[in-house]
């Protein structure tokens, strides 16, 4: 297969590694960035690209993989969907565009893959294998963190030199669907929603973004408390899911997620195995969920098995983000209908 990837910067390069590991060999990029294309070239040996639509003739892909920074997505879906090229997009954080791009995706009968890459993780899928067992029993919450400090993302440029400073595409507010992409696939969308976000420190070059999110999410049996920031001097990402049967534990600083059953009064733990992370990258942050998740792309364009995450999933992700920031703003919960995302 022939694939453009369609920005150079860290995400850009990151599924050029991820290809490569794959075998695959027809790589070609794009970036309006002379800097990012040449370090494309000379790290990876592939051919790049100034032009999109130079790129696009040249290559002749068979995919997109847009890697462009949240707020041009709909720039390069659009461009897929003119060319009837099956695309994979990064995570998402604005919809611009996204009601006409799905309509003329379906028309077009191409792929479309938005990001997920944590449902690709080792853990987030047994924690998804046990809860949908019942082994928990009934759920009662959820508590999740995930907090990083945002300086540290690209320690090789200042946080005000890329999106991260953005207020649409801010650090704090681009991690919350992100999270809510794979809990949702694991726990489902709640009713109603109660929330607040704020800019909490100072952050050089993060002047003008919100750094903490706090997330009530109300699913009428059960509740989860879900808080996303950026100012965590040290990576964390841990859940806690309570049940009737037993008690889930992950910190993704110890690899395996731990069940508690009471009836034995003892912990059982589930292992997994994270590849290394690259040069620079949290430890925690290995390849292989990238690799696994660029695989499932590849497997949907072959038509072995559907992307497990859709346009459709993706938006009510991002509705779910702006319900949470309209009950901060109104300072009341905000009803969500699954169905609709509104």
């Amino acid at each position: 297969m022939r694939f453009l990837v369609i920005g150079l910067g860290s995400m850009g390069k990151r599924r050029i590694r991820c290809l490569k590991a794959l075998g695959q060999t027809g790589i070609y990029g794009f970036d309006p960035r002379k800097d990012r294309r040449g370090e494309a070239e000379q790290r990876y040996g592939v051919k790049t690209f100034a032009d999109i639509h130079e790129a696009i003739k040249a290559a002749r892909p068979d995919a997109f993989l847009i890697c462009a920074p949240p707020d041009a997505h709909h720039i390069y879906m659009k461009e897929a969907v003119a060319a009837k090229t099956p695309f994979f997009v990064e995570a998402s954080v604005v919809d611009t565009g996204l009601d006409e791009i799905k309509r003329q995706t379906v028309a077009a009968g191409i792929v479309a893959a938005p990001s997920a890459t944590l449902y690709f993780h080792p853990a987030i899928k047994t924690v998804s294998e046990i809860v949908a067992s019942g082994r928990l029993g009934k759920v009662s919450n959820v508590i999740l963190h995930s907090g990083q400090y945002l300086p540290d993302w690209h320690t090789y440029e200042r946080v005000s030199d890329y999106y991260v400073s953005n207020p649409a595409t801010g650090g704090g507010r681009e991690i919350v669907p992100f999270e809510l992409t794979w809990l949702t696939k694991v726990f489902g969308f709640p009713g109603r929603v109660c929330a607040n976000f704020r800019k909490t420190i100072s952050i050089e070059g993060a002047e003008a973004i919100d750094d903490t999110y706090n997330c009530l999410l109300d699913y009428g049996g059960f509740l989860a408390s879900v808080t996303v920031d950026v100012v965590s001097r040290r990576a964390v990402r841990r859940l806690l899911v309570n049940g009737s049967e037993g008690q889930l534990l992950w910190d993704w600083d110890v690899n395996c997620v731990k069940v508690y059953d009471p009836a034995k009064a003892a912990w059982v733990e589930h292992g997994y195995e994270m590849k290394g992370a690259e040069a620079g990258y949290n430890a925690n942050i290995g390849e292989n969920m990238y690799i696994d998740e660029v695989a499932a792309f590849i497997d949907a364009v072959s038509g072995k098995t559907p992307f497990p995450n859709t346009l459709e999933d993706d938006h009510k992700v991002l509705k779910l983000l702006y319900a949470i920031e309209e009950s901060d703003r109104s300072s009341a919960f905000v009803r969500f209908d699954e169905k609709t995302g509104v």
